[in-house]
């Protein structure tokens, strides 16, 4: 299971997440959405540590955070 998951056709590409990550493992897709707008992606999961400050500093709520168990 992904760790952070991001729902495409709900994220406007503002890049908030991007800076929100402490350890920069979010960047823009190189593939648009339905509106134009690029989400971000995941560039090295193993990495991340589930903080979720993505998540929650996210205004469209376009990304999902999930804890490994």
């Amino acid at each position: 299971m992904e760790k952070v998951v991001v729902n495409r056709e709900r994220c406007k590409g503002c890049g908030l997440c991007l800076h929100a990550c402490a350890f920069s493992l979010l960047q823009f897709s190189a593939k648009a959405n339905a509106k134009g707008y690029y989400p971000p992606k995941m560039t090295d999961e193993s990495r991340c540590t589930s903080c979720a400050a993505c998540a929650r500093i996210c205004p469209d709520t376009a990304l999902s955070v999930y804890r490994p168990q």
